[in-house]
């Protein structure tokens, strides 16, 4: 982002944080950097192979997985810390506003800011985790459905991140205080994260798959399927855990018949639900993101009249 492009608030706030904002190409490039060499030692006859469980490219991409999703948090923390509260705090926010910058000005400039680095930052990230993803794609861990994968190869990181930054501009200016602020925008952005992450399988329908007779065992999905739930379905259309018939007789192939079962089933999703429930979650975290921006401009507002 050019300082020579902008004006007011946002040249001074991008002047501001200008050090933060050059360490996000920064984390890309070295980010690129190292998933390249990994993709090349997994490639090298010389090296180990990507598909060893154990190999360097298989490792490296489950731990940036994992770090991606603590993006939004971090993402957040800084706006609701360094960005306001820490102005607020120490009063520095006060010089902007005498110079001839409204309240309004002042915050909206921070969430442009930090808007625009966010959605640059973690779409420029996710390109080169899918780079290293790859390679991998549909073993073990690296799933269409699996954490991490599901996340970053979609929509919904960008969503995420979007709402750790309103998160981090409404509690910094409730908080007021730095340190306090950012814990407080980290928790909240993570409990959204983790209760829509809870909820997201249950969006969509699932599928159904049957199989007739006990012995003949359990109906298998598309191998690129995610597996909800499985188990004995009786004749009345009934459903038991799959451990019932085993719990009776000792063998999973014979049932008593007093249990009345008729056979298996298998609840799953197809990989064909992947972007629909992306584009739902993505327009539900989207839609907290802007009640929650609203929610910041009204406590502005409230405090400058």
């Amino acid at each position: 982002m050019s300082v020579l492009t902008l004006k007011g608030p946002r040249w001074v706030t991008v002047r501001q944080h200008r050090r933060a904002l050059w360490a996000l190409p920064a984390a890309v490039a070295a980010s690129l950097g190292v998933v390249v060499a990994l993709r090349w030692w997994a490639g090298n006859p010389a090296g180990l192979l990507w598909n060893v469980p154990d190999g360097p490219l298989r490792v490296g991409m489950e731990y940036a997985g994992m770090a991606m999703l603590f993006l939004p948090l971090l993402l957040g923390a800084f706006v609701a810390g360094p960005m306001v509260a820490r102005e607020l705090e120490s009063g520095t926010y006060r010089l902007a506003l005498t110079q001839s910058a409204t309240p309004r000005a002042w915050l909206a400039s921070k969430i442009t800011v930090a808007g625009v680095a966010a959605v640059a930052g973690s779409a420029a990230l996710a390109g080169v985790y899918r780079l290293g993803w790859a390679p991998l794609e549909g073993t073990y861990r690296f799933s269409w459905a699996d954490r991490g994968p599901y996340e970053v190869l979609g929509t919904v990181l960008v969503a995420y991140c979007l709402l750790g930054v309103a998160v981090g501009a409404l509690v910094g200016q409730l908080v007021r205080r730095t340190l306090a602020a950012m814990a407080a925008t980290g928790l909240v952005t993570g409990l959204v994260m983790a209760l829509l992450g809870a909820l997201r399988w249950s969006i969509l329908p699932v599928r159904t798959l049957t199989a007739s007779g006990v012995g003949n065992g359990v109906p298998m999905p598309p191998g690129d399927s995610l597996m909800m739930d499985t188990g004995l379905v009786t004749a009345s259309g009934g459903r038991l855990p799959e451990w019932t018939c085993f719990a009776r007789s000792g063998s999973l192939r014979a049932c008593p018949e007093d249990l009345n079962v008729a056979g298996w089933y298998v609840d799953y999703h197809p990989a064909a639900h992947y972007w629909p429930t992306q584009s739902i979650e993505t327009a539900v975290v989207l839609a907290l993101a802007a009640l929650v921006l609203w929610a910041a401009f009204a406590v502005l507002r409230a405090r400058h009249r």
